[in-house]
């Protein structure tokens, strides 16, 4: 309980802690970030890592760095990131996705709720997935697998897992270099956070909540 209480803290005060980790690494913070949205991209045991937020405050801190934390290697660090996060992940599911959901049948570390959700909004949405599920929380991380799973076409993959990294890591980041050290905004960034975090999930939730119903009314 406590480890859960910490890591919420984390999720919501990623601001102070990403300061701290830039004043204690210093140019290693770069790394640091590359591997946190890797594995939240491209391993899917890790969709709890942040995302949105991380990318976010990033670019605020970026902002007010004087130049020691540079907003166009951010950019290019975090795209790499989500870009190979993403590939790997793809591959992951086409070549061992089916024996991953027979072990996540059973497992703690395996969220096939999360998996669920995202293969019906998949069903739903078709290959436009990769593209809206960039914004997505849990879904950004499953949508890559599920992909690979159903054997998607890597080309008409790629090209919508592209475009989706590029404008989820630009338009945050950007966002955070513009307009996150406003006052307004840093005294309200957990309520931002949650707000954010609600209304990327709320598609989801209506894609599955219609996927399970259709087979009732028909």
């Amino acid at each position: 309980m406590e480890l859960l209480a910490q890591f919420i803290d984390i999720i919501l005060h990623v601001d102070k802690y990403l300061a701290m980790l830039l004043a204690q690494y210093g140019i290693w913070i770069y790394a640091i970030l590359f591997l946190i949205v890797f594995c939240e991209t491209g391993l899917v045991v890790t969709p709890f890592l942040p995302g949105d937020s991380l990318l976010f405050v990033a670019g605020a801190l970026a902002a007010t760095s004087g130049g020691s934390f540079d907003i166009n290697i951010v950019i290019a660090v975090l795209l790499a990131a989500a870009i190979l996060g993403d590939n790997t992940n793809y591959w992951i599911g086409r070549w061992a996705g089916k024996r991953i959901l027979a072990w996540g049948e059973h497992s703690r570390y395996f969220n096939r709720k999360a998996f669920d959700l995202t293969h019906a909004y998949y069903e739903s949405h078709g290959g436009k997935t990769m593209l809206v599920a960039r914004f997505m929380p849990f879904v950004r991380t499953f949508a890559p697998f599920v992909a690979g799973v159903g054997n998607m076409s890597y080309p008409r993959y790629f090209a919508f897992d592209l475009a989706g990294a590029v404008l989820w890591v630009f338009s945050l980041c950007l966002a955070g270099y513009w307009f996150g050290n406003i006052p307004w905004v840093k005294a309200n960034l957990s309520l931002i956070i949650f707000g954010t975090i609600g209304l990327s999930l709320a598609p989801l939730v209506l894609a599955w909540l219609r996927h399970r119903l259709a087979p009732k009314a028909s």
